[in-house]
């Protein structure tokens, strides 16, 4: 059966055809729609139809047999009521004439025909509200991070602001302590270049009694020599 023989189908029962093809394009459209937006369309009895994300796979193409990455995607899935069930399976038994029964569904659990609008409208609803909330969340955080970072940056210029006197204070320390090592070194230098003649006078002093007890020992030996003689 398709979409022409469905509405010669109910024509009779909502009085023509006009209005069995215009109920028919409202019902499909109002539960493509609803889908789409990520709803669950529930008829009790019936079935349900539903958004399902399929994760990416690898399949093989069937003519060539080579294997083949696919995308993620989402796909429209119905699931057949147990009263559908029931019928198809032989369990209940389809009536002859009249309008197959079905269980009444509870108030506000249908989500097909007229009242599919509805719920397309509150899922439009609610979408933008969510946008309008991610998008607050998003300027938040955009000022907590500028917020942040001038912190940050007010910090450091006080943390370098404060680190300079302690630098140049050390600077000056370092400083100081090397003049106090050059007057040092040359105080020493000086010290040592007055004393080197000092020791250079004493080295003559030092050596002449030496000589003096030698040239004695040598007039002794002579004479020495002489009286032998």
């Amino acid at each position: 059966m398709n979409k022409a023989q469905l509405v010669e189908a109910i024509a009779d029962k909502v009085g023509g055809r006009q209005q069995a093809a215009d109920a028919v394009d409202a019902v499909l459209d109002a539960i493509v729609r609803a889908v789409v937006a990520g709803d669950r369309v529930s008829v009790t009895g019936f079935g349900s139809f539903e958004k399902v994300e399929r994760p990416a796979r690898y399949a093989r193409n069937p003519q060539t047999g080579e294997r083949v990455r696919v995308k993620k995607t989402s796909v429209p899935r119905f699931r057949a009521g147990q009263g559908f069930k029931d019928l198809v399976s032989g369990t209940k038994k389809l009536p002859k004439g009249g309008e197959v029964s079905v269980k009444k569904a509870p108030k506000g659990s249908l989500s097909g025909g007229a009242s599919a609008s509805a719920t397309v409208k509150k899922a439009a609803a609610k979408k933008a509200t969510t946008a309008k909330k991610a998008a607050a969340r998003t300027t938040v955080a955009k000022k907590t991070t500028a917020t942040a970072k001038k912190t940050v940056a007010k910090k450091t210029t006080a943390t370098a602001k404060k680190t300079t006197p302690v630098a140049k204070k050390a600077a000056t320390a370092a400083k100081k302590t090397t003049a106090v090592k050059a007057t040092a070194a040359k105080k020493t230098t000086a010290a040592a270049k007055k004393t080197a003649p000092a020791a250079k006078k004493a080295t003559p002093a030092t050596k002449a009694p030496a000589t003096k007890k030698a040239t004695a020992r040598k007039t002794t030996a002579k004479k020495t020599t002489a009286r032998k003689k």
